[in-house]
């Protein structure tokens, strides 16, 4: 691989500018600037969830979600550029079914809680629907990203729902519930 950044400041975005992979120059307040922020801060919550002690199958799983969404980054830094596929839903369809098959079912809404790896998966729970909204308004005035991208975000923020109660589950903690 060759040296893709080499000078990390470079002043061209101090007049509120930013570039796109493709060279077009844009506000940072762009709606595109906006989704492409929210999915790396999502990601990057992921990296922190990962921090901790996890069961080896959720981390790999995680592990391949941070990369599609490094992907997902580049399908929003080039417009027209697509990378996600149904096959990269399917698979977060399977992992939902997977980890959701063994819980017990829901009679009461949960909060946010539980073990410290439970609450960092409700972040990024909340964090993934605030990247799915971001992408939906991107994809209403500029149209062109892939149905893929939404609905991998959809799919993402209901396994996070679902990885929360596993790893109460894990650690032998009760889910908070809402009463």
């Amino acid at each position: 691989m060759t040296n893709r950044l080499s000078v990390i400041t470079t002043r061209a975005g101090d007049d509120g500018n930013t570039s796109l992979g493709d060279g077009q120059r844009v506000s940072k307040t762009h709606l595109r600037v906006q989704a492409l922020g929210d999915v790396d801060e999502l990601n990057s919550h992921i990296g922190v969830l990962r921090c901790e002690a996890l069961p080896s199958d959720i981390d790999s799983c995680l592990t391949r979600i941070q990369r599609d969404l490094f992907d997902m980054g580049a399908e929003l830094a080039v417009p027209g550029y697509e990378v996600l596929t149904k096959e990269h839903v399917l698979f977060l369809e399977q992992q939902l079914q997977h980890y959701n098959a063994d819980l017990p079912p829901l009679k009461e809404f949960i909060l946010p809680g539980g073990c410290r790896a439970a609450a960092l998966a409700h972040i990024v729970r909340t964090v993934a629907r605030r990247a799915e909204r971001a992408v939906i308004a991107l994809n209403q005035t500029d149209q062109g990203l892939s149905d893929s991208s939404t609905h991998y975000l959809n799919r993402l923020s209901d396994l996070a729902f679902v990885l929360a109660r596993q790893l109460n589950k894990a650690n032998q903690t009760a889910d908070v519930l809402w009463r």
